[in-house]
């Protein structure tokens, strides 16, 4: 079993970004500069854009966070998005989800310009990466591409099974495993709420990328000997074996399941690290203007 260690990878890239930065600004050009609007005080989301901010400053890219009330008007939302928009010094933009209820993540979504897009969440955007069109890739499916080329998993020819149907993770990742490229030029099987005999199909996959949200949810009984598994969902548990009362669990059964694997990400340290990882490297698209 080889461990897909997704924080030296994501470390490995960001050393990469910094020696790039550091010869465009000797040749000239200005820092990258990603800006990330905060809506409210949730928790996870404020470790998210905190870490997504150090990740900035490690590889040289300014950074703008925006906070904003809970109870910020969707209008007054929208009217911040679109100053970021026409600032032709910012190069990305994230706006960090979840949302309030009251606001509509689809248009606060589709209200981004394209152009600095960085999630790769706009309808454009997704359009393009399903034509296999120059884009910038949703961060956590790019993450998993990377990590399955650095480790030379093959691919091609290969079943692989996502579970999880989500417009971040799993539609487009599917998507992606699919297209003729490497890592790609798999058969693809998207499974999600509704699939029926869920464990036959996980027991032919030769690759199973889990992102449902359900702690512990892949058994050994659902896999077979050799399979690679990406494990993206992440939930947040009691514990009484850990100083802080919390532990963090993947939606697989990583101990239970470990031994049948050739390849497995741990949770944390697989996917989550190079979800910013690809961001940075979006956002360092968007300054050389590589896409667009």
């Amino acid at each position: 079993m080889i461990l897909l260690d997704g924080r030296k990878t994501a470390n490995d890239i960001k050393e990469e970004i910094a020696v790039e930065v550091s010869s465009l600004i000797a040749a000239g050009s200005k820092k990258p500069h990603l800006a990330a609007i905060l809506v409210g005080t949730d928790g996870a989301s404020e470790t998210y854009v905190s870490a997504k901010v150090r990740a900035c400053k490690e590889v040289g890219f300014r950074s703008t966070l925006v906070r904003l009330d809970n109870k910020v008007l969707e209008s007054d939302l929208l009217s911040e998005i679109e100053e970021i928009n026409n600032n032709k010094d910012i190069d990305g933009l994230i706006v960090q989800l979840p949302l309030p209820d009251h606001i509509d993540e689809m248009k606060i979504t589709q209200a981004i310009d394209p152009i600095i897009d960085v999630d790769g969440f706009h309808p454009q955007n997704i359009g393009r990466m399903a034509l296999n069109l120059p884009t910038y890739l949703p961060a956590t499916p790019a993450g998993i591409l990377e990590l399955l080329g650095r480790y030379n998993v093959e691919t091609a020819g290969k079943h692989c099974v996502v579970i999880g149907r989500s417009h971040i993770v799993g539609s487009p990742i599917s998507i992606l495993m699919a297209r003729n490229n490497n890592p790609g030029n798999c058969t693809v099987t998207l499974t999600h709420s509704r699939t029926q005999n869920l464990k036959d199909i996980t027991k032919t996959a030769d690759i199973l990328i889990v992102a449902l949200g359900k702690s512990e949810f892949i058994t050994t009984d659902m896999v077979k000997d050799g399979v690679c598994i990406i494990d993206v969902g992440i939930t947040r548990v009691r514990s009484n074996t850990t100083k802080s009362g919390w532990k963090l669990l993947g939606d697989v059964a990583f101990e239970g399941v470990k031994n049948k694997c050739s390849f497995i990400t741990p949770v944390p340290g697989g996917v989550g690290p190079m979800t910013i990882a690809m961001l940075l490297k979006n956002t360092l698209k968007s300054a050389k203007r590589v896409v667009y």
